[in-house]
């Protein structure tokens, strides 16, 4: 039987402190059960959610818009039922000049009073080097500097936290890259990080204290799950013959989904591929061989810009079937918020769908093929009818705010089709009269898993009206008239696609244009407007009512025209 390292058995008795009683005997086995202590310890950190946009910004901890952070902030993270947080900080800005390169000891008492809340609150740490990857990013250039700085560096935080318990892990560096092609596979990038990641290994083990057991985290390069990068991680990591280490990787979805661009704005087998690719590749490569691995950031790369972005339905099927699968692969997730999710003032969500649908353990959630039932107005009210996924549950109810609805009457559920009844929608137009927008919002609750929402909207052809402005600020009057834009198309009247990433004729939403609904108008921006040509451009806004509506613009310079087709 092969000899158990004095390390793995200091851990399980100190993980059995923690966690309750564990199971000695998987010190007993072969080198791929031992690191199922790690697996054990893993297991415990899901859900976990990101400290974002605030010690990782390196000008200071609310220039990037987000409060102090408050004692009262992070328990609340803890009473929300997150069991693990993720510290992203930047050093740089607060290390001192060479050879010692000294962090200051204010900040890095703040770092250490943050990461005391949340132990303090039962929750699982997780502290990094963030954006330090933007000077770490010349090392071709300056090699023996960046090696040398790094080194110290963590040889600070690792003599400050050591004694620490083994609830705080240490992250080597965040999505770590060597050129503005986040796609390049260089041979030498792969060796810059295996000489970082070392030196790190090399540097916490022999720190003393706790550290010579504690998890260690290490992500692939850009923390991209890409099989390439996560088979070099693994070299490193079987080189580095270490149980009590973990790998790590970020998740943000199929790119033209997770941007909503390339007409790609609905969750369909696209989009799940992707996932299902990406995490059975980390399951293959890291946690069949018994090295556990932290999806440590997940999200929607178009909340950067709104969390409208992505339509709200199609993003919670998104984030119910990351939840889901990333589970069933045996790895936590953790919530990259910036702030745009939870409100750090108030202490409350911004979408509690989005929470409830994240939070969601062992199963699925339900939900249908559309959140929206839209209603023409003027038009003869049918039945309508949508397509459930009930995902191994059972519908319970439905209800319009406080009160049921009647199954027989209002709806019925036939072979998987949830069917609304003409007579029901037709009492909620009538009592919504001439309103535009939502008239109802229904709430189906199942036997597991997150409620869903249905909303029934009343609805005319919106109206784009003609208008003339520039290239710095092109708005064009719209009546909405309660439908809501889904995307847009951009071509050239004498041929090809017109804006930015000419390979598809469909924009980017949000970066390209966007609607405000409030404002009545949709904006063409400058970023559109800084890759097309001068002449006609046919534009085509594709609404979620199934409604597509031509306008042309007309540009020359820097003026614009903008025409109806109405």
């Amino acid at each position: 039987m092969k000899a158990v390292p004095s390390g793995i058995i200091v851990l399980l008795v100190l993980l059995g402190n923690l966690l309750g009683s564990m199971p000695l005997y998987a010190a007993e086995q072969e080198l791929g059960a031992e690191r199922s202590v790690m697996q054990m310890y893993v297991d415990n950190l899901h859900p976990g959610w990101n400290l974002g946009n605030t010690f990782d910004a390196p000008a200071g901890e609310t220039t990037w818009g987000n409060p102090k952070t408050t004692k009262k902030l992070i328990e609340a993270i803890a009473a929300n039922g997150f069991r693990s947080i993720r510290i992203p900080v930047t050093w740089d800005r607060r290390i001192g000049p060479a050879p010692d390169y000294k962090i200051d000891p204010a900040f890095m008492d703040r770092i250490a009073e943050v990461v005391q809340w949340s132990l303090d609150a039962g929750m699982y740490v997780m502290l990094n080097m963030h954006h330090d990857s933007n000077w770490i990013f010349h090392m071709g250039r300056d090699y023996d500097e960046i090696i040398a700085r790094y080194s110290a560096v963590w040889e600070q935080i690792a003599e400050y936290f050591k004694d620490y318990p083994l609830t705080v892990m240490f992250e080597a560096l965040n999505e770590p890259r060597f050129s503005d092609d986040w796609g390049e596979d260089r041979p030498e990038f792969f060796e810059y990080i295996d000489a970082l990641y070392t030196r790190f290994h090399s540097i916490v083990r022999q720190s003393g204290g706790n550290n010579d057991v504690r998890p260690l985290v290490f992500s692939t390069m850009t923390a991209s799950p890409t099989e390439a990068r996560l088979q070099k991680l693994a070299e490193t990591m079987d080189k580095l013959d270490d149980t009590n280490i973990i790998a790590t990787i970020h998740y943000y979805g199929y790119y033209p989904f997770s941007v909503n661009m390339a007409g790609a704005t609905k969750f369909d087998n696209d989009v799940r591929l992707d996932i299902v690719g990406a995490f059975e590749r980390a399951h293959r490569i890291f946690v069949s061989r018994g090295i556990p691995v932290i999806i440590g950031e997940f999200g929607l790369l178009g909340f950067d810009k709104h969390v409208n972005t992505i339509q709200r339905g199609e993003m919670l099927k998104f984030f119910e079937y990351v939840t889901y699968y990333a589970q069933e692969k045996e790895m936590p997730l953790m919530l990259w918020d910036n702030g745009q999710h939870f409100q750090r003032r108030q202490l409350e969500w911004n979408d509690e769908g989005l929470y409830n649908v994240i939070m969601v353990t062992g199963g699925r959630s339900s939900y249908t093929n559309s959140d929206s039932i839209f209603l023409r107005s003027g038009q003869e009210i049918k039945n309508r009818s949508l397509l459930l996924e009930l995902n191994g549950n059972e519908l319970v109810s439905i209800t319009l705010g406080d009160q049921p609805l009647t199954e027989g009457t209002d709806y019925t559920l036939t072979n998987r089709y949830l069917t609304f009844s003409a007579s029901f929608l037709k009492e909620l137009v009538e009592e919504a009269g001439s309103k535009h927008g939502t008239i109802a919002s229904l709430t189906c609750h199942f036997s597991h898993g997150a409620p869903w929402d249905i909303y029934v909207i009343q609805h005319d052809l919106p109206v784009l009206h003609d208008t003339e402005g520039r290239t710095g600020r092109f708005r064009i009057p719209t009546d909405f008239n309660g439908d809501l834009l889904a995307t847009m198309e951009s071509v050239y009247t004498d041929g090809g696609n017109a804006g930015p990433a000419d390979w598809t004729s469909y924009k980017e939403f949000n970066a390209a244009f966007r609607p405000d609904y409030e404002g009545s108008y949709i904006e063409i921006t400058p970023a559109f407007f800084k890759e097309t040509r001068d002449g006609e451009i046919l534009l085509r806004m594709h609404f979620w009512s199934g409604s597509i509506i031509e306008y042309y613009l007309e540009k020359e310079g820097a003026v614009v025209v903008g025409k109806s087709t109405q």
